[in-house]
């Protein structure tokens, strides 16, 4: 098991938004996490990376416990995360945005051979390495982003909304991704809203709803499941 939260509880100031949560995320496995807006998902990420924090229980990575590990170095622990709608670095170049994602030593020591990877994986980064991030269209930016974020080598790749506002190519092409990046021995925890496509990609799946996990399990399992549909189309 790579990733591990247990029973984590997560308030804004007094008002409580995550109820005694658990999941993990087990090495080269991709894992989704759903729910309908709302619902806690870029929270559990944003925790994860201690963007915010939680109240109770604990999270565990590579079997150490890191509740207390500031958001930084959880970067240079092997956990990268890229954010909803891509936040890319607009007013620099895809070469400049690459680079902040290599920022602690073992990232700096072998750039070179990840910046080799990354371009055969993301051929269009190499030609527009001199290009502005905002020049870029949402499908370059979101790859651009997910670059970054695999610049750092992560052992867990979290990604928050990969194919929102993207066309049918770009998403098709994303997923083919996310299936290399996990058959090269990294871990993906990624949150979505379209629960077929998240299921028919991801191994296991966690629902969320107000906060709280209400379902979990194989993808295969939850694709069709009763309770999937009850959360995301009501009764």
């Amino acid at each position: 098991m790579l990733l591990d939260i247990k029973n984590i509880d997560v308030l804004y100031d007094d008002f409580q938004v995550i109820w005694d949560v658990s999941l993990n995320v087990n090495n080269s496995e991709m894992v989704a996490l759903l729910g309908p807006n709302g619902s806690g998902k870029s929270t559990v990420l944003n925790t994860i990376s201690n963007l915010v924090e939680h109240k109770k229980g604990g999270i565990y990575f590579d079997k150490k416990l890191i509740s207390n590990i500031p958001t930084y170095q959880r970067t240079s622990i092997g956990i990268s995360h890229v954010l909803e709608r891509r936040r890319v670095f607009p007013y620099l170049t895809v070469m400049q945005n690459l680079l902040l994602g290599a920022w602690h030593p073992k990232a700096k020591e072998k750039l070179d051979t990840s910046l080799s990877k990354i371009y055969k994986t993301f051929p269009k980064l190499e030609t527009r390495s001199s290009q502005l991030a905002h020049t870029m269209s949402g499908g370059e930016q979101q790859m651009l982003a997910i670059a970054r974020g695999l610049i750092g080598l992560p052992k867990l790749l979290m990604v928050d909304e990969p194919f929102l506002g993207l066309s049918p190519i770009v998403v098709k092409d994303l997923i083919n991704i996310f299936k290399n990046i996990v058959s090269e021995g990294i871990s993906i925890l990624f949150v979505e809203q379209n629960v077929r496509l998240a299921l028919s990609m991801a191994d296991r799946g966690y629902v969320l709803e107000s906060g709280r996990l209400v379902v979990s399990g194989n993808s295969k399992d939850l694709i069709d499941s009763d309770k999937v549909k009850r959360v995301f189309l009501g009764n």
